[in-house]
């Protein structure tokens, strides 16, 4: 089956980030989940927490004028704007299991139709490291993938089961890929959004579990140039 082309992190952080809503506090993973920050309006009020015990950042740091001494938990440099603090690790722990985080934004290595999530180790290679994901899959209110539908050599990474080891069961509310958004509900993955070009049938050719069609499915938010 020839295919339309898929679309770039940068779109599936911009079509992440439209989840976001106002005043709240949302944490992102490393890599393509941070890129969220991206394109986040500042009026909308949103405050991003990190693991190692920062609050209160809105974006990334330019630069031009970053402070070395001011970075998340994936090593990204940070602006200094009002409200920004800084505290022990254990504190930011005590703020994800408790329940104090709206929304995390996570990537992906595999996901069920049930919402597991398996994102730190791929069985064949026997290294990974769990890192905060597990509290946060656990803790935050909503958890949204971002990720690739498929691998760079088409395996599935959308399955009736995760057959790499789980970071958290039925924790995932919504996944984002670069040709479709579903989300997570009691009778399995329903897909709302396809990426332009693409249609349904493409779609479940490239997904380990059956799709739910929706009976009104729209064409992907991308982002604007």
């Amino acid at each position: 089956m020839n295919y339309p082309k898929k679309l770039t992190k940068e779109d599936i952080a911009y079509r992440a980030s439209i989840e976001l809503p106002k005043n709240s506090y949302v944490n992102l993973g490393i890599g393509l989940p941070s890129l969220c920050a991206k394109y986040i309006d500042k009026k909308r009020n949103i405050r991003f927490q990190a693991e190692n015990g920062v609050i209160g950042f809105s974006e990334l740091a330019d630069q031009r004028t970053l402070d070395p001494n001011l970075m998340d938990a994936g090593g990204q440099f940070l602006s200094r704007v009002p409200g920004l603090a800084f505290f022990d690790s254990a504190e930011s722990f005590d703020m994800i299991r408790g329940g104090h985080i709206d929304i995390s934004v996570l990537g992906g290595l595999q996901v069920s139709n049930k919402g597991d999530l398996a994102n730190w180790m791929i069985e064949s290679r026997g290294i990974g490291s769990i890192g905060g994901a597990m509290d946060l899959v656990a803790g935050a209110k909503q958890v949204i993938i971002t990720m690739e539908h498929v691998t760079k050599n088409n395996e599935f990474k959308i399955l009736e089961k995760c057959n790499y080891p789980l970071t958290g069961k039925k924790c995932v509310n919504k996944i984002v890929t670069d040709i479709a958004v579903m989300d997570v509900i009691k009778q399995g993955l329903l897909l709302r959004e396809i990426a332009p070009g693409w249609n349904y049938e493409m779609i479940q050719s490239l997904t380990g579990a059956k799709l739910i069609k929706n009976k009104d499915i729209k064409i992907y938010k991308v982002r604007r140039s």
